[in-house]
């Protein structure tokens, strides 16, 4: 059962499980979870706080911090893979 009373609104408990699971995924853009399951940037960091032991989302958050993978306006052109098929790949089984 999600922790935060606002994933709880709006997600499934499948769908937040979704969103952290793409989030951590270092390849899923932002964009791509947001086409997803509707959750902004802003939001991933919400849920992520919320759901995430602290330690974890320290993790989480250092992890994520210039990382290009994670927006695909700053991916390079050489970067021969295709986000969203990743996520498709990845997505839980809800």
């Amino acid at each position: 059962m999600p922790k935060s009373l606002e994933t709880s609104l709006s997600l499934s408990p499948g769908d937040v499980s979704a969103v952290i699971q793409m989030a951590w995924e270092d390849r899923t853009t932002f964009e791509t979870i947001f086409e997803r399951t509707g959750v902004t940037e802003p939001g991933v960091i919400k849920i992520m706080r919320a759901e995430l032991s602290s330690r974890s989302f320290k993790m989480w958050r250092a992890r994520m911090r210039g990382r290009v993978t994670k927006h695909r306006e700053l991916h390079s052109p050489d970067m021969k893979f295709d986000d969203r098929a990743i996520a498709d790949h990845r997505r839980a089984n809800c």
